[in-house]
């Protein structure tokens, strides 16, 4: 990992807050069912709850996860929230240990800037900077996991000719666009990325019909 990653993980991480001010608690995103508060929410308890943050990974901890999430929505001002936020991971947090926070927010801080921008009415896909690209296009492979069950194989092409393969098996996919819209796209925001879908009709209409969240 790079200063670079690090400091990307900053830059969407404070751009997201400067966002969630500017929207309130009660804005649409792209996450389904879940407002600007809602997201806030999780992503607080995710860094400063990790009794909680389990849910994303242990189904059987979902429910506990939705309480506390809730609960932190209801009980801390949407201000004070957004700003623990701000602050970044506590010393404490498994991700306020050297280099976690570049390591794991990175994406995680674009798409959910990009699932509060998007969520807006009119609000267009902005163009991120080279630098960010490529560390986007470095981290694609993270969408394996998502992608696992999914029996297509699929691989991701940006405009400069590279490409990705990130499932094995099956009829042939490519999804073709800007990394970070591809990143949109492996992370489940399927409607709101601009990609373009090639390969065996079949393959490609299983794609377009399948649904996955991360």
């Amino acid at each position: 990992m790079t200063m670079a990653d690090q400091n990307w993980a900053q830059i969407e991480r404070q751009a997201l807050c400067d966002l969630l001010i500017e929207t309130g608690p009660d804005a649409p995103t792209l996450c389904e069912g879940w407002t600007t508060g809602d997201l806030a929410a999780h992503l607080l308890i995710r860094e400063r709850r990790p009794d909680a943050a389990a849910g994303a990974m242990l189904p059987f901890l979902e429910g506990y996860s939705e309480r506390v999430r809730r609960q932190a929505l209801e009980r801390t001002p949407f201000p004070q929230l957004v700003e623990l936020i701000r602050q970044g991971p506590p010393t404490l947090s498994l991700f306020g240990l050297p280099g976690v926070d570049g390591l794991a927010n990175t994406v995680e801080f674009f798409v959910h800037h990009e699932d509060a921008r998007r969520g807006l009415p009119g609000r267009e896909p902005r163009r991120p900077p080279a630098e960010l690209e490529e560390l986007l296009w470095r981290r694609l492979k993270m969408g394996r996991f998502a992608l696992r069950r999914l029996p297509v194989e699929i691989t991701m092409a940006e405009p400069g000719g590279r490409t990705q393969r990130l499932t094995k098996g099956g009829p042939q996919v490519r999804v073709h666009g800007l990394p970070s819209e591809l990143t949109l796209w492996t992370m489940g925001r399927k409607e709101a990325a601009r990609v373009e879908l090639t390969g065996e009709a079949d393959a490609v209409n299983l794609l377009s019909q399948s649904r996955w969240a991360v």
